[in-house]
């Protein structure tokens, strides 16, 4: 729940009492691991085949990146615990170094002057809803990939032997996606 009184014994709840609970929650916060094992792979191989080249494509990518991050973030806090409660003082207190709006956006952030009820409500409606951004900014990331084309690892530029993205590719990344 987003209630700061029964978050931590929500959670506590739902790995000890309800069948298989301790497997969905673990395989949840597992999953989001292997999932950035993923992401940083996907970014190391763009950057080692320059895929940067491609600043549309890319920069989609690191929105995306930051989005993934914020999500896991949001998550982390979800369970109340100590370190949940530390760890958005201390990381969203950072945001308070930006020049100018830093404070006031801190204090929006929190939903008053400190981490409390209002923060973690946010938090819980924010780990809801940015999956669906991302899902979006995936879709807009596949579309600059289909228009700029994906990289290729052996460096030659050539039109010859080439399968259209769709529905080759559509199929593949929608079998992908139906198997996490």
């Amino acid at each position: 729940t987003s209630d700061t009184t029964t978050a931590f014994s929500s959670v506590a709840h739902i790995c000890r009492d309800v069948n298989y609970g301790w497997i969905i929650r673990y395989l949840h916060a597992n999953g989001a691991s292997m999932f950035f094992i993923c992401l940083y792979i996907h970014v190391g191989r763009g950057l080692y085949y320059g895929s940067y080249t491609f600043s549309e494509t890319w920069n989609v990518g690191i929105v995306l990146l930051f989005t993934v991050m914020a999500t896991a973030f949001m998550g982390y806090v979800l369970p109340w615990g100590q370190m949940s409660f530390w760890g958005a003082t201390v990381i969203t207190n950072l945001l308070s170094a930006i020049p100018y709006i830093g404070t006031t956006l801190v204090e929006w952030i929190w939903g008053g002057f400190s981490v409390d009820k209002a923060t973690l409500t946010r938090f819980f409606a924010f780990h809801f809803i940015l999956p669906f951004i991302i899902t979006a900014l995936v879709a807009v990331h596949l579309l600059f990939l289909h228009e700029t084309g994906s990289n290729n690892p052996t460096g030659i530029s050539s039109d010859m032997d080439k399968i259209p993205f769709h529905p080759y590719y559509t199929i593949k990344d929608i079998l992908g996606a139906l198997l996490l």
